[in-house]
């Protein structure tokens, strides 16, 4: 009990263990699973958290530590503590809840075939779902747990509806592989996909590709990757290419033979329709490279009730049990109907760094925003004054021999700024290529010159076609349905979306965006680990960015609060 006006779940059971407990399936595969319960009679409302990783260590009681991402280490090192997403099932169990922690068919123990988050598996979470609401310990309330893949697959399962579940406690979840996490704006990010399919305990995946397009078609997709430089360039990617059959392959293969998005990863984003069931969702600022973005997406979709938060740019310590008593409330008001006051509280908390303190919010993007053009400007200014009379135009090189990059910086920030929410980057370029990569960061530069990556964006260039009908003017969608070859020389517009970021930028920092092609910069910390590892290019080329009046390139920033009179190029001087 945490305030005087509600009350929450009692500490007073004690536990009782079930390992290795098989759950029937309708097509004869059985899942295993762990079932923790309290150790007395009568029925208790259940959480199911169901994911592909090692069974034992989810709920093993080790100490918490900070996330070590599974991209920050080399292939064949995959196993840490990243895995580790179920959360505590004696904290629920101690307060009357049933928590079954079981794996997805092909992984752990569990019988059949990976399906690599598309069907059956979401099917086979709803009839998991509706064995639990049938078992003696269970009183027909049932809800589901978990952050990252529990937390992706929980919105999967969701969107069918099952009729026993409740409600969802779904944050830190990518909804759209394709976007999120394995072709950030069309690019390839080939470590992820090397590492995170090793980190899987997938018993058994069977080529979807294989499957439907025949072994001939297969084959000859296969062979024509071999040939693309870009891939060929990565050992391990080529590693899978030429032996597809061994190991987790097949699967990085498969992502490999879809590089535009269609029905492959149709299957594995969130069908929002008619998804209707109450959803506690969110991520924090720091994970924009997996995250981020479909907490935004599920909150701008998600029909039914709902709540988000996106806290400080710090992963949850794993194994996972920061939340647990915001979990508690939830679950304490879907699944009980306890009073917990939980849905009298304003619907978004967002974390504001540096402050450390935290904002509500009531809707998003925040009804206080507004957008403000910063253009690009010669000798490297970022200022929101449009361009003079014949300005022109910043060039560098991209190549495997030099990785070139530009950028453009603020005058120091005479008053308190603060920028939260979607921003969008049009950038007006050419280059002597058919292709580019765009790489780009916007950072914090500290009056003492220090640098910090606050958030990024990526566009493959030959991807660069925006849909109108499901676009914003802050934020952009490409389709990254096809690839259209560029003109060397031609001038191109781009709309690079960077992810959402929320941040005060102090009185005397300035704002700094970075452009490149690679993202070879090394990583400050394991997320921003997760944001890299990318495909390179390897045709050397030279990029030409324009910024005068007839390309007016431009960052467009969502001001939430300060620059009220805008930057001074002087910086204030001699005044401040």
């Amino acid at each position: 009990m945490f305030s005087k006006k509600w009350r929450t779940s009692e500490r007073k059971f004690e536990i009782r263990v079930e390992r290795d407990v098989k759950i029937p399936l309708g097509d004869g595969i059985e899942l295993n699973a762990d079932i923790f319960r309290p150790d007395s009679a009568g029925q208790f409302p259940a959480i199911l958290g169901y994911h592909p990783y090692d069974e034992r260590p989810q709920t093993a009681p080790i100490m918490p530590s900070a996330f070590a991402s599974i991209t920050a280490r080399p292939i064949g090192m995959e196993r840490g503590n990243g895995p580790l997403e179920a959360g505590d099932p004696s904290f629920f169990v101690r307060r009357g809840y049933v928590h079954v922690v079981a794996s997805i068919r092909g992984t752990g123990k569990s019988g059949g075939i990976y399906p690599f988050l598309g069907p059956p598996e979401p099917q086979d979470g709803y009839e998991v779902i509706e064995w639990m609401a049938r078992q003696p310990w269970c009183d027909g309330h049932v809800g589901m747990f978990g952050v990252s893949y529990f937390a992706r697959i929980q919105q999967f399962i969701a969107a069918l509806n099952p009729p026993h579940l409740k409600c969802i406690f779904a944050p830190w979840a990518s909804t759209d592989l394709y976007r999120d996490s394995l072709y950030h704006g069309g690019i390839l990010g080939e470590k992820w996909a090397l590492s995170w399919s090793k980190a899987l305990n997938i018993r058994r995946y069977e080529s979807e590709c294989l499957r439907e397009w025949g072994e001939d078609k297969y084959r000859k997709a296969i062979a024509r990757l071999l040939e693309d430089e870009d891939l060929r360039a990565n050992a391990d990617l080529v590693r899978c290419l030429k032996n597809p059959d061994q190991e987790t392959n097949a699967l990085v293969v498969d992502v490999l033979l879809n590089p535009h998005d269609g029905p492959f990863w149709d299957k594995r984003k969130v069908n929002y329709d008619g998804l209707s069931v109450p959803a506690y969702i969110g991520a924090d600022w720091g994970i924009y490279g997996l995250h981020l973005p479909g907490a935004f997406r599920s909150w701008e979709n998600l029909e039914g009730p709902k709540k988000m938060i996106i806290g400080p740019p710090a992963y949850l310590e794993r194994p996972v049990y920061q939340l647990q008593y915001e979990a508690l409330r939830w679950f304490d008001y879907w699944l009980k109907g306890v009073e917990t006051g939980i849905m009298e509280e304003p619907p978004i908390r967002l974390f504001l760094t540096p402050t450390r303190r935290w904002k509500n919010a009531d809707e998003w993007p925040l009804p206080e925003t507004k957008w403000t053009p910063f253009y690009l400007h010669e000798n490297g200014l970022l200022w929101e004054r449009e361009h003079f009379p014949n300005e022109g135009y910043t060039s560098f090189f991209d190549s495997p021999w030099a990785r070139g990059t530009l950028e453009f910086c603020s005058p120091p920030l005479v008053e308190e700024t603060e920028v939260m929410g979607p921003i969008l980057l049009n950038l007006y370029a050419s280059t002597t290529d058919h292709e580019i990569l765009w790489f780009i960061s916007l950072l914090e530069v500290d009056p003492a010159d220090n640098e910090k990556v606050l958030t990024r964006g990526w566009l493959r260039g030959t991807h660069k076609e925006v849909d109108p009908g499901r676009s914003r003017p802050w934020e952009p969608f490409h389709p990254h349905q096809g690839s259209r070859p560029l003109t060397p020389g031609e001038i191109y517009e781009f709309n690079i979306r960077l992810i959402p970021t929320g941040y005060l930028f102090r009185a005397g920092a300035r704002i700094k965006l970075r452009i490149a092609c690679t993202d070879d910069a090394e990583p400050a910390h394991s997320l921003e680990t997760l944001a890299g590892g990318h495909i390179r290019r390897q045709s050397p080329s030279r990029i030409t960015v324009y910024h005068n009046a007839d390309h007016p390139s431009n960052l467009l920033l969502p001001i939430t609060a300060g620059n009220v009179m805008g930057t001074y190029v002087s910086g204030g001087k001699p005044y401040l």
